[in-house]
């Protein structure tokens, strides 16, 4: 039974008789609308009051907007709503995970760079300080995760490292500024923990492989330190973890070994009892095939709330996941005791919110206190802050390469080297926008140098051949520049890497096929060679050779600034740390 007046609720004796008394003049179906939150898909003020009126829904997650329309939407949702909503939101880097013209501070891993815990408080006071000023209310972070295989596609730059202690210092230190902002909560992510399978939850099943007394000394310490300082909210994720479930249920079969989500050893066992948390535990996003893969879709909604889970995420079709949930009620596989149970968890939160203690057009900040706070100048400036303390030389084996200053190298190529991916959205949305590379070209010019950006020969036989050019598609087997004359045209190489770590296959570099050509570095004895990472910091198993290697973190305009300024004054201006394994364990990252 959830103690209400416990950490991380706190509540009095007047907030629990109104979660006891909404409780009690709640109708079957506004009990299980409680249950869900819905990812928006339309902010049509009728759409809006449908889901609310209609569903009954308890939260929402919702698509990306400008902070005026999230703000819009928001108002239009809570002064529907019967009982108040809990508004989430990805502040994981930045209040731009609330809006789409919030501020992005830094990622994760970009903070865990500097070493420093108050950039991590100050991450998670400026971001949800951004996300409460447009109606939020509870964060989806701070991300829990340690990274401990480079290979693993979901976590990326969305640690703070491998460090197991510093992740507990830093996550704790997120919540405690999101804790800042009155009335916000946190949730983190994802229990019992990703960073290991080299899997993504969003299309295969994930397993943290780690046994009790390692998980405990790991990823249990890291959500003990939270849960004790008063973490709100937990999410669950698609993530198996066989030594705890079978520690919880000896007769467990391979066959019933389920993730997190879908787990009563793992919800009721490991976190309730071991680990005692009280608060609210979600799932994550419920289209992952982490999960879709383990039982039938009508089955896994009412399963996730009976294995002690206490807010499903999200809907895949409105009227069939409600009646779904709803059958699970009335058959019992969702018993009486497990549904209130719930929707204590569920009520206490809006109450620990204060919520409950405010009408419904109070609900929201004056709508006029949105342009002051969204990307005001200390927020701006923090990004900057932390690029000057982030930005990490790995690897510098050629030790007179830097300073990087035009009397040295005047004539600076770019090669631009980007991730494979396949054609969708995110190639659709930066069709037409500035390139890293162009803007650290234009970067450099400003500073004094000739600096311009390689163009492969197989890019040039492409826009000939699109402008209806015959072309010579011999190119792999073509006769070569000369080492001579390529040594003659340039000074200075920078290997400019931007690829996007995250989901289904690991972020990987895709090179041009010309052999010899520029594209891949073959020529770091050659010329100074600099391979600068923007994004994904795991670059150096892909390209080994890199004598001298930086991980940047983003490519953000203020961040590019710095790195521009660091190259011009030499090795001793970087003063990042390595938080996650940058050489990748492999043995020649090093040589």
């Amino acid at each position: 039974m959830v103690n209400m007046k416990e950490k991380p609720f706190h509540l009095t004796e007047e907030d629990c008789k109104w979660v006891e008394d909404v409780i009690a003049g709640m109708t079957v179906d506004e009990k299980i609308g409680q249950l869900f939150f819905n990812m928006g898909a339309s902010r049509e003020e009728a759409y809006l009051k449908m889901t609310v009126n209609d569903y009954h829904i308890g939260g929402i997650r919702y698509n990306p907007g400008t902070a005026e329309e999230v703000y819009e939407q928001n108002r239009i949702l809570q002064e529907n709503s019967k009982i108040p909503l809990i508004i989430a939101c990805n502040t994981e880097n930045g209040g731009d995970g609330a809006c789409v013209d919030g501020t992005s501070i830094a990622s994760q891993t970009k903070i865990g760079a500097t070493g420093n815990t108050d950039y991590a408080y100050q991450l998670g006071y400026m971001a949800n300080k951004e996300a409460a000023a447009i109606g939020c209310n509870l964060s989806f972070a701070p991300v829990s995760d340690i990274m401990y295989n480079w290979e693993n596609p979901v976590v990326g730059l969305r640690t703070y490292g491998n460090d197991p202690a510093q992740v507990a210092a830093m996550t704790k230190a997120y919540m405690d500024g999101a804790h800042a902002n009155p009335g916000f909560c946190c949730a983190a992510k994802h229990f019992p923990g990703d960073g290991l399978d080299f899997r993504d939850q969003h299309v295969a099943n994930s397993v943290n492989t780690m046994s009790c007394e390692e998980w405990d000394a790991t990823f249990g310490m890291v959500y003990k330190n939270l849960i004790d300082n008063g973490l709100d909210a937990i999410m669950a994720g698609h993530i198996m973890q066989p030594a705890y479930a079978r520690h919880f249920n000896p007769k467990l079969t391979d066959d019933e070994m389920m993730p997190a989500t879908l787990s009563p050893e793992l919800i009721q066992g490991l976190l309730r009892s071991k680990l005692g948390f009280n608060g609210l535990i979600l799932t994550d996003a419920s289209h992952m095939v982490g999960l879709t893969c383990r039982m039938k879709r009508s089955d896994m909604l009412p399963a996730a709330i009976a294995a002690g889970v206490d807010m499903f995420l999200f809907f895949n079709e409105m009227e069939e996941d409600f009646a779904s949930m709803k059958q699970g009620y009335l058959d019992g596989r969702i018993t009486e005791e497990r549904l209130d149970d719930a929707l204590r968890r569920i009520l206490a939160l809006k109450a620990h919110m204060g919520l409950h203690k405010k009408a419904k057009n109070e609900l929201m900040m004056p709508k006029e206190q949105i342009k002051s706070i969204i990307g005001c100048d200390a927020h701006v400036a923090m990004q900057k802050e932390i690029s000057q303390k982030a930005l990490t030389l790995v690897k510098y084996k050629d030790k007179d390469v830097l300073p990087m200053t035009p009397e040295r190298y005047k004539r600076i190529m770019i090669v631009y080297v980007k991730g494979l991916s396949a054609p969708g959205l995110a190639s659709l949305l930066g069709k037409g926008k500035e390139t890293p590379a162009e803007r650290l070209r234009d970067k450099l010019i400003e500073k004094g140098f000739d600096a311009f950006i390689y163009e492969s020969p197989i890019d040039d036989m492409v826009k000939k051949i699109e402008a209806g050019e015959k072309a010579d598609i011999n190119l792999y087997f073509a006769e070569k520049t000369p080492i001579k004359e390529f040594r003659e045209n340039q000074d200075l190489i920078i290997t400019l890497v931007d690829i996007a770590g995250g989901f289904q296959p690991v972020a990987r570099p895709a090179f041009g096929m010309t052999k010899g050509g520029g594209e891949i570095p073959w020529y770091v004895f050659e010329l100074p060679v600099l391979v600068i990472s923007t994004q994904y910091p795991y670059v150096l198993a892909d390209i080994p050779q890199a004598r001298t290697y930086i991980n940047a973190y983003d490519s953000k305009p203020a961040t590019l600034d710095v790195l521009v300024e660091k190259l011009m004054s030499g090795e001793k201006a970087f003063v990042g740390t390595d938080p996650i394994g940058a050489f990748c364990g492999l043995f020649d990252t090093h040589i």
